[in-house]
C-alpha cells in the first residue's frame, strides 16, 4: 500500500512537471511566432487598417497589393540575388575554413596550439561596431569599397565556426585516425575521407546559423556598399520606410515576410540536420 502510494505520489508530481514544461514552451512558442503573425497579417491588410485595434489576425479577404507595392517600389529581384550571392559564398567559405581549422586544432599537434586556439576564441568578446571601422579602412585601401567582395573577404573564418569545428572533430574516437594511420592514410585523406563525413551535422548546423545571420545582416551593407545596384535585401528595404510617412505599414511588413521567406525554407529543410547536429555537439565520446 506504501509503496502504490510513493508511486501515485511521483506519478502525480512527473505529471505537473510535465504540464508546467508543456505550458513553458507554449507561451514562449507564443511570444516567439505573435511578432511573425502579426506581421504576416499587417502585410494582407489594406493601408487603411495598418493600426486598428482590436488587429484583425485574420484578413477576410486579404489584400496582397502592398506585395505588388514592394516590387513595384524597390528591385527587390536584384537585392534578392545580391543578398543570395554574398550569403552563399559567406556559407560556403565558412564551413569549408572553420572545418578544416576546427580538424587542426582537434587532431594535429602544432607549435603553440592552444594559445593560439585561445587567441581566436577571444576574438568573439569584441564587438562589431568596434572592428567595422578598421576594417572599412583596410577595404578601402585594397580597392574593394563599394563591392560585393568587401563584404564577403572578411567574413571567409569564423572564430564560432572554429571553436563548434573543433568541439565535433573532439568527440570522434583516436581509434578511426590510428586505425587510418597504420593504412598509410595521410592526415588530408583522414579528414576528407573518414572525418568529414562523421561531422556532417555540424556543418550543416554551421551552414544554417551562418545563412541565417549573414542574410538578416544590415550593418556591414550600409557600411560597405554605397552604389544602389549592390545593395543587400536588408538594405534595399529601408527604401520602404517612405509608406510609413502615410501612416501604413503593411508594405514595409510586406517587405518584411518576403525577405524572411529564404531563411524560413532554410530552417524548414535543415531541421532534422539542426536538432541532429545540436545534440550530437554536447556529446563526446
Amino acid at each position: 500500500m506504501f509503496v502504490r502510494t510513493v508511486y501515485k505520489l511521483q506519478k502525480l508530481r512527473w505529471n505537473l512537471s510535465y504540464t508546467m514544461l508543456i505550458l513553458i514552451l507554449l507561451i514562449a512558442s507564443i511570444i516567439v511566432i505573435s511578432p511573425i503573425a502579426y506581421a504576416l497579417a499587417t502585410s494582407l491588410r489594406i493601408p487603411s487598417e495598418s493600426f486598428t485595434l482590436p488587429p484583425r489576425w485574420i484578413p477576410i479577404p486579404p489584400d496582397f497589393s502592398n506585395y505588388e507595392a514592394v516590387f513595384s517600389t524597390v528591385p527587390l529581384g536584384h537585392y534578392v540575388v545580391n543578398s543570395m550571392f554574398i550569403t552563399l559564398s559567406i556559407v560556403v567559405a565558412q564551413v569549408a575554413t572553420s572545418a578544416l581549422a576546427g580538424y587542426a586544432f582537434a587532431r594535429l599537434n602544432f607549435p603553440a596550439k592552444n594559445l593560439l586556439f585561445w587567441l581566436i576564441l577571444a576574438t568573439m568578446m569584441i564587438p562589431q561596431q568596434a572592428t567595422i571601422i578598421p576594417v572599412f579602412v583596410e577595404i578601402s585601401k585594397i580597392g574593394l569599397a563599394d563591392t560585393r567582395s568587401a563584404l564577403i573577404l572578411p567574413a571567409v573564418a569564423t572564430a564560432f565556426g572554429t571553436f563548434l569545428m573543433r568541439q565535433y572533430f573532439m568527440r570522434i574516437p583516436n581509434e578511426f585516425e590510428e586505425a587510418a594511420l597504420i593504412d598509410g592514410a595521410s592526415h588530408w585523406r583522414i579528414f576528407w575521407s573518414i572525418y568529414l563525413p562523421m561531422v556532417r551535422p555540424g556543418l550543416t548546423v554551421l551552414a544554417i546559423l551562418s545563412f541565417n545571420g549573414y542574410w538578416n545582416e544590415f550593418l556591414r551593407p550600409l557600411v560597405f556598399l554605397k552604389s544602389i545596384d549592390k545593395f543587400t535585401l536588408p538594405l534595399g528595404l529601408v527604401n520602404l520606410q517612405g509608406y510609413m510617412g502615410t501612416g501604413s505599414i503593411s508594405v514595409v511588413l510586406a517587405g518584411v515576410i518576403i525577405s524572411l521567406l529564404p531563411v524560413l525554407i532554410i530552417y524548414i529543410l535543415g531541421q532534422r540536420y539542426l536538432v541532429e547536429g545540436i545534440m550530437l555537439g554536447g556529446l563526446k565520446a
